[in-house]
């Protein structure tokens, strides 16, 4: 009877039960610890990461999506709604390889989107051309190069977000009568400077070297401070020191360095030339076209002034000495850049140089200086 007594006792029921219960409870507990630690460590990933739903879908399509901003949460959707799936009514231009679109977010930032047209995104160049922007402006950082604020990279919708520029591209600019003279003299060295400091930081303060093979006034840009922008890298190129950076012309007519007519082989010089032409359509209020085409004959030629070639919408600066030093000095600058063999051409480090140094007094009025003095080496205005 003890014995039974013994079996059919509390403890002896618990130990089997006991049992049963760690078998089944033990992998529950032990999968519900794994499966909380896996949650963790996602938001903690996404946390640090920043990556947001559409980024994470994007990215397992194998698409790129990363927008960035003030307050970090302009997502896709606020893009599609702000444009109204970029209706034709917020278009402000259109390029070689997509729209521009101005619109503002709902955290109250006024941007501009650039959007590839569906047909483009589907050629592989222009595709190349637009994540080559995307993975250059997201490597580099200055002020006088417009801001990438974010981008999409979608087989459906492909556009970069930029800082909107409030009074458009310097050819804008110059074209309009108003605008052109808002943009007085000493503005538009201001604009010189600020062009060709940011040319000097993509060539000796990137490494690799970025060349960006399409300076020209419509891909110069203006705040509401006139304040010159470098925009549209999409045709830039990094220098490979191991390659023979061999590549296919880009750039706009007009502004072309001549060496690319008998060589495909792009160096910092080109970008050199195409700033040379921009300097002299600031100062002329109009592309230099006569001027670049028979540079060479302008050293024969003591007749042509600068005063000549001055924009006549603005008032001549006669008995500003300030201003015509700079203008002398930059139209120095400005021909220097446009000498047809690259190798006689100064850096764009040379010319930041010129830019920050004193400005020498003129030895003669302004309205007596020619283009064949500012054409000499190491003449009184220019050293190089």
């Amino acid at each position: 009877m003890a014995e039974i007594n013994d079996l059919c006792s509390p403890s002896s029921i618990e130990r089997p039960r006991s049992k049963k219960v760690l078998y089944i409870g033990l992998p529950i507990i032990v999968f519900m610890a794994f499966s909380t630690l896996g949650c963790l460590f996602v938001w903690w990933r996404r946390r640090t990461m920043k990556i947001s739903p559409q980024e994470s879908m994007a990215l397992k399509n194998g698409d790129l999506f990363s927008i960035w901003n003030y307050d970090g949460r302009i997502a896709f959707q606020d893009i599609i709604e702000a444009t109204d799936n970029f209706d034709i009514r917020y278009c402000i231009g259109t390029g070689g390889y997509g729209s521009v679109y101005k619109t503002q977010l709902p955290s109250g930032h006024v941007v501009a989107i650039k959007k590839l047209h569906t047909l483009e995104s589907e050629e592989p160049v222009f595709d190349e051309c637009f994540r080559n922007e995307v993975k250059i402006l997201t490597e580099i950082r200055h002020k006088n190069i417009v801001k990438l604020h974010g981008f999409c990279l979608h087989r459906r919708s492909m556009f970069l977000i930029y800082e909107y520029m409030e009074k458009g591209s310097l050819f804008y600019a110059l074209r309009t009568d108003s605008l052109a003279v808002e943009l007085g003299w000493r503005k538009r060295v201001k604009v010189i400077q600020g062009v060709a400091y940011a040319l000097a930081y993509m060539h000796h303060d990137c490494s690799p070297p970025i060349v960006h093979r399409d300076i020209s006034s419509n891909n110069i840009l203006l705040n509401s401070s006139l304040d010159g922008f470098i925009s549209d890298l999409g045709a830039a190129r990094i220098l490979d020191p191991c390659s023979s950076n061999r590549t296919v012309v880009a750039g706009t007519r007009g502004y072309i360095a001549p060496e690319l007519a008998y060589t495909i082989v792009v160096n910092e010089k080109c970008d050199v030339f195409s700033f040379g032409v921009v300097v002299l359509e600031i100062i002329m209020g109009r592309h230099p076209e006569d001027i670049v085409s028979t540079i060479s004959l302008l050293r024969d030629c003591p007749s042509l002034m600068l005063k000549d070639m001055l924009d006549s919408r603005l008032s001549y600066p006669n008995n500003n000495q300030e201003v015509a030093q700079s203008l002398v000095l930059v139209v120095s600058i400005a021909l220097a850049c446009l000498r047809f063999h690259p190798n006689s051409r100064p850096t764009m480090e040379q010319v930041c140089r010129q830019l920050l140094g004193p400005r020498s007094p003129l030895p003669v009025p302004l309205h007596l200086v020619s283009l064949r003095d500012l054409m000499n080496h190491g003449n009184t205005y220019c050293t190089f």
